[in-house]
């Protein structure tokens, strides 16, 4: 009965799962993690892949952004928003609602369903709208105006989840390759906002501790240099992709994110890893952008891994530690971290180092990089569900709710 709450008085009870949006949205954030890997690592090995099935490649590109991260940006809005607004947290059967309605749209693009049809596409569509429409209420009634523009980039995720449908319906040509662009840069601006406020903020409350005055200085000159150079990247990779412009503003937008990383103390944190892993998937962003801006503007091949080093170095990283962190916070527990979970850093570390050089590497090298790369992702993934599912299962340990 551990695993039960009470849900009304009439004796109806829901798993505690349901009782915080963190708690399913995590926990399929990484088992999702584990599942995509896997059935990719198998299509790069065996090359079989359901004939009726939307391609391999689309697949993966679509589950990765709109399975993996969308679980794991859902159960980030759904915890920070009632923090912002001191509103009600959605909970019981809304949260079930919404959970199932995720799996729902997993369901739909499964390859073993085959070519999407107009109903499934309709179904895997419908998550982005019904979390946006179970957060506009508080935002708004709270007056967080300043938070509100999430509502927006939630609305172009679900954009871009269009037109990888229509696409695959067969009513448009290429523009799931706009909707990787699309959703890839909005995340990218999501982490960027999130990662701004969050990184210096718990930096500086943990160092602190033992120096009393160190800080932080506010550069908003520089936030906004950072932000606005990631914003307009978002319209030059739809409609002038490989262009020098896209490469420019990728170049600035790559300088102005690692002059505001330099100014976070990330060096004095190598000893505490629930930071440090933080500052390693901002500097992701900072190589991953770098990275994009030498292959746009020069065609170097050693640079094309840049996407990679985005979703795998920058967009995994953070979730992982964003995910381990709030995990312990919000079930009661210190922020310690077990060496199960600084393992699975260091390994999610190493895999996306791996994948990011792999096209450097002699021909001979390249799959077996990539296959790499893919098994420490499994493995990093496998130890956060391993080590935080029980958490996310069970009731805090101090006797709160949530």
């Amino acid at each position: 009965m551990d695993l039960l709450r009470s849900e009304r008085p009439d004796g109806i009870e829901l798993p505690v799962l349901f009782s915080y949006g963190f708690r399913p949205f995590f926990l399929l954030a990484g088992l999702s993690a584990l599942y995509i890997l896997a059935l990719w690592l198998n299509v790069l090995t065996s090359g079989t892949w359901p004939v009726d099935a939307v391609p391999a490649m689309s697949w993966h590109a679509h589950e990765m952004l709109f399975g993996f991260v969308g679980a794991a940006v859902a159960g980030f809005l759904l915890t920070a928003v009632p923090n912002w607004t001191g509103m009600p947290r959605l909970q019981g059967w809304p949260l079930v609602g919404l959970t199932a309605l995720w799996l729902a749209g997993r369901i739909a693009v499964s390859p073993v369903i085959g070519a999407p049809s107009p109903v499934l596409a309709l179904v895997d569509l419908a998550f982005f709208p019904a979390l946006g429409t179970a957060l506009a209420l508080p935002l708004i009634r709270a007056g967080k105006w300043r938070n509100i523009v999430f509502l927006l980039l939630l609305a172009l995720m679900f954009t871009a989840n269009l037109l990888f449908h229509l696409e695959w319906l067969g009513g448009t040509e290429d523009t799931a390759r706009q909707g990787i662009a699309l959703a890839a840069g909005i995340v990218l601006l999501m982490v960027s906002v999130i990662g701004g406020r969050i990184v210096p903020n718990f930096t500086v409350n943990a160092l602190r501790r033992t120096r009393p005055d160190i800080a932080i200085s506010a550069r908003p000159w520089l936030d906004r240099t950072a932000l606005i150079a990631t914003a307009a990247m978002i319209p030059l990779d739809l409609i002038i992709p490989g262009s020098a412009a896209a490469g420019g503003v990728a170049l600035i937008a790559a300088v102005a994110h690692g002059v505001r990383l330099s100014g976070w103390h990330g060096a004095k944190t190598f000893d505490t890893p629930i930071l440090w892993i933080l500052h390693v998937g901002y500097g992701w962003i900072v190589v991953a952008l770098g990275l994009k801006a030498i292959a746009v503007l020069t065609g170097a091949g050693f640079a094309s891994a840049w996407l990679h080093a985005l979703t795998i170095g920058g967009f995994s990283t953070m979730i992982l530690g964003v995910m381990s962190r709030a995990t312990l916070g919000h079930t009661g527990r210190p922020l310690v971290l077990s060496g199960w979970t600084v393992a699975a850093y260091v390994t999610l570390t190493v895999a996306a180092a791996i994948r990011t050089v792999a096209p450097a590497l002699p021909g001979n090298f390249y799959l077996p990089a990539v296959d790499t790369a893919g098994l420490l992702w499994v493995v990093a993934f496998a130890l956060f569900v391993m080590v935080y599912a029980p958490m996310l299962l069970r009731p805090r340990i101090d006797g709160a709710e949530g």
